[in-house]
This record gives C-alpha cells, sequence and structure tokens, in this order.
C-alpha cells in the first residue's frame, strides 16, 4: 500500500512531475481525517503542457497495431489483478468505502480493461456501403478521435475513470485526466502506475492532480481536445455542456439521479426488501445509480415497512477497512452537513421518520423516512447518502407515474412475479435502464450504461463507446471517370 502512497505527482508525459502551484491538497481518510498523502497541485500551465504532449503522442499510437495496444491493456488488467489487495486497502481508506465496495470497484475495473481489449480491432475494420453513383466504391472507416479529456468523481473513481480511460486508449486515442482531487490515488495515479508498467508509450495517458482554483474551464475549453468525458453532478454537467458547447465539442455525460425502486402488487416483499437494502446502502448511497425512492404498492407497504426497518437498523456501520462494516463514512464533511440539512427540512415539512439515524463525524447511520409524497423537496432531491425514503402508490400505474415524475432518468428497478408485464412496465419507465427483481445498482462493460433526460448525454459500454470514441469517415473511390452535366 504503501508504494502507492508515494504517488502524490501528476503523471506527464510519462513523468511523475511535481505540481507547481506552491499549493497542496491533503488527501484525508474520511473516516479518521488521517492524512493519506499530500498533493502538490498542478497549475494551468502543466495541464496544457500535458495537452500538447497528448496530442503530440497520439499521432504515433493511432498508427501503432492492434496487437500492441491489446499487449498493453493486457499488462493493465494484470497489474490491477496483481495489486487486488492493496489497492482495496487504498479504495477504503481514500473513499471510505467498506471492503465490499471495493472488491466490487476493482472487479468492474478490471473487466473494463479486459473489455477494451477487444476495441483495437475495431479501428481495422472497413465497411463498403452500396454507391448510387457508376463505378464508385464507398468505404467507412472509424478513425481514432484525438485527445479525450476524462474527468472523474469521488465515489468509484478506479472504476469510473477506467471506463473513459481504457476504451479510449484502447482506440487509439490519447487521455487527458483530472480525478477527483479528494480521490487522487484511486482515481488518477494508480491508474497512471499501471500503464507506465504496461509500458504505454509516453503522452498517451496523462493525469493531472490540481483543483479548480487552478485550473478554472480550461479542459473544457482547450483547443487541443474535442470531447469531453465526464461523470458527476447534473449541475456541474450542465455547465460543461454549455462551456464545451459552445466550441461544439463532443460530450459523453454520466450525471444524477432519482433512481425509483418499484414493488408491483404481485411481488416477492422478501425478495424485494433483499435488493432494497443493498441497493440503497452500498457505499452509503452515494452512487449515481442508487435507490433515491423507494415505491412500495399498498397492498405491500405495511409489510415492506416494518422488514426494511427492522433489517436496516441492525447494518453495521464503523471503520470501513473493517471485514464487516457495511456503513462506512461519507467523503467529507460538507456532505454530511448536507445530509443532515436534508434530514431536518424534510422533518420541518413534515416527513414521517420510521427510523433515526446518528451522526459521529462523518459517519451517518440510516434514517428512513416513510409516507413520503412524491412531490415533497425530499422526494425529488438526489440524496446521495444513507437516508432511504418510502412513498406507497395505490396501483401498480400510479407507482409507474411516480417513477417518471422526476427530471432524472437514469437507472430504476421493478420487482414483481409477472417477468412478461415487468419487461412491458420497463419500457414505460423514462429511465436509461430498468432491472426486473433487482436492484438499481447494475454495470457491465458490454451494456449500453447511461441515461436520459437529465441523467446524462451518450452511452459508455461497448461497442456503444466505441462510436463515442472515434470518428466515422466515409471515403469514396470513384474507379471508373464519370461524366459530369457541365
Amino acid at each position: 500500500m504503501e508504494q502507492f502512497e508515494k504517488l502524490n505527482k501528476s503523471f506527464i508525459d510519462g513523468d511523475w512531475v511535481e505540481g507547481a502551484s506552491g499549493r497542496s491538497y491533503e488527501n484525508l481518510n474520511p473516516y479518521d481525517q488521517s492524512i493519506v498523502n499530500e498533493i502538490p497541485l498542478a497549475t494551468e500551465q502543466q495541464l496544457e503542457e500535458s495537452y500538447l504532449k497528448a496530442k503530440e503522442a497520439q499521432k504515433q499510437w493511432a498508427q501503432t497495431p492492434a496487437e500492441e495496444k491489446e499487449q498493453v491493456l493486457s499488462k493493465v488488467a494484470k497489474y490491477l489483478d496483481d495489486h487486488r489487495e492493496e489497492i482495496i486497502a487504498i479504495i477504503t481508506r481514500e473513499t471510505g468505502g467498506s471492503v465490499i465496495k471495493a472488491n466490487v470497484e476493482v472487479d468492474l475495473t478490471i473487466g473494463l480493461v479486459k473489455e477494451a481489449i477487444n476495441m483495437p480491432k475495431e479501428l481495422d475494420k472497413v465497411e463498403e456501403v452500396d454507391a448510387m453513383v457508376e463505378g464508385k466504391v464507398n468505404k467507412i472507416h472509424r478513425i481514432p478521435f484525438g485527445v479525450i479529456t476524462s474527468i472523474s468523481p469521488f465515489n468509484f473513481p478506479m472504476n469510473l475513470s477506467m471506463r473513459t480511460i481504457a476504451p479510449a486508449i484502447a482506440l487509439g486515442n490519447s487521455v487527458v485526466h483530472k480525478p477527483d482531487i479528494q480521490t487522487p490515488l484511486t482515481g488518477g495515479s494508480i491508474i497512471a502506475r499501471a500503464f507506465e508498467v504496461a509500458g504505454l508509450p509516453k503522452g498517451i495517458f496523462n493525469c493531472i492532480l490540481t483543483d479548480l482554483e487552478e485550473i478554472g474551464d480550461h479542459m473544457l475549453t482547450t483547443p487541443h481536445s474535442h470531447l469531453v468525458s465526464f461523470t458527476g453532478s447534473t449541475p456541474v454537467g450542465k455547465h460543461i455542456g454549455e462551456t464545451a458547447g459552445k466550441m461544439l465539442k463532443r460530450m459523453a455525460l454520466e450525471l444524477g439521479g432519482n433512481n425509483p425502486f418499484i414493488v408491483l402488487e404481485d411481488a416477492d416483499v422478501d425478495r424485494a426488501v433483499d435488493a432494497a437494502i443493498f441497493g440503497k446502502f452500498i457505499h452509503q448511497g452515494q452512487i449515481c445509480m442508487i435507490i433515491n425512492r423507494i415505491i412500495v404498492h399498498e397492498k405491500h407497504y405495511d409489510e415492506f415497512i416494518e422488514k426494511f426497518v427492522e433489517r436496516v437498523k441492525d447494518l453495521p456501520s464503523g471503520d470501513p477497512t473493517k471485514e464487516d462494516t457495511i456503513i462506512g463514512p461519507v467523503i467529507n464533511e460538507d456532505q454530511a452537513d448536507q445530509a443532515m440539512k436534508i434530514i431536518e427540512k424534510a422533518k420541518q415539512d413534515g416527513a414521517k421518520v420510521a427510523l433515526e439515524g446518528k451522526r459521529d463525524g462523518n459517519l451517518l447511520t440510516p434514517t428512513v423516512f416513510i409516507d413520503v409524497d412524491n412531490q415533497s423537496e425530499l422526494a425529488q432531491t438526489e440524496l446521495f447518502s444513507p437516508i432511504a425514503t418510502i412513498i406507497k402508490a395505490e396501483s401498480d400505474e400510479q407507482a409507474i407515474e411516480f417513477a417518471n415524475d422526476t427530471p432524472y432518468g437514469l437507472s430504476s428497478s421493478i420487482f414483481t412475479n409477472d417477468l412478461s408485464r415487468g419487461e412491458d412496465l420497463a419500457l414505460k419507465i423514462e429511465s436509461g435502464m430498468t432491472h426486473i427483481n433487482d436492484q438499481t445498482v447494475n454495470d457491465n462493460p458490454t451494456i449500453p450504461f447511461g441515461g436520459t433526460k437529465e441523467s446524462g448525454v451518450g452511452k459508455f459500454g461497448n461497442p456503444w463507446i466505441v462510436d463515442k470514441f472515434t470518428i466515422t469517415k466515409w471515403v469514396s473511390i470513384q474507379k471508373e471517370f464519370r461524366d459530369y452535366p457541365f
């Protein structure tokens, strides 16, 4: 673990470079406030240098044979797997995530890299399409996009960084990446080390450890990158859309969610309770796909609440490095303060508390609200904390209406014993993903991951990300000279 904690520098053009701002950031363990490491912050000038190096290096990488790209990615996957236990230890210390969460994140990250190994040969495929002009051959090529800007969040930093980085590099692009400064190791430095050890040529992957005070909107406005990949909040996503959109840049934005978990009239309540507890409280609710509203048919409402609360009150909380801990700390004091404000405001507005949580520093034990009005501020807020809201629906149809009554549309789930009807209803939910008889937190490198409405733009996952991270180019060959009308 110590070898990773020493990685406190930015990775620029294949070298570990100390941030030149004169300012530093203390990377704190959110559980006990101990210092994981201290980061000298990079400057806007160093960021610009990264883009210039990435732009130059990408030209050669684009021409590199697919087999060489595959070998680099294979070595990255092996490196991460070989250092699994050390990485898990860093994830628990840096993000406050449980050992369960850390294992899930490492598995997802390695899975993304392994799937990216299948992508380099996509650049070698050439499609021929019919031509309307006699003697013409139309060919469709995929070529690398160029330099891709990557910005990732604090909650699943390694996974949500790698789902941009690995496909981008596999498809012949270079990357300038900025992880959330609260998770610099798992979001950036360990990834940089893996690619360094794997032999990735200099300049193809650059990781900048800095904050907005130093760089402002430079990652959005730089003329050296025409694609921004961002995972984070909807307000920030809107700012990125407005700023980068003025320059007609391509964007991949995975944003916030208000994800419904629906228990229909014919559902198995015990199975629904099991799924709801996992889908609400993994990583303290700090996941874009997390269950935000539990909508239960009135037939099962009282039974669901009784069983849910009985289970939730016994969830182990505390030090996330301990194997049995389920509820660890939220990422920082501001996040904890925000959660407490939500709780107090909901109480003032008359929401009924079925389970009262407690706060100890950044550690919040679960709070459960029941009889929640779907139109209330509580129900319409992305909670991003261990706060559960349970809403009663008078019918299955009303449950679907409640589910759709939000500006978000990321993930959703339905519990039912009628799988055919469940699939029909799934198509009526306004979200990019719906899971039948499962909870809302699901991911896979071969599915179209992404939302609708204010939950994002574009899809991650193979092959959808291939379209996003390459340029489709039409090349026509006139094999017989044409006769023109003038």
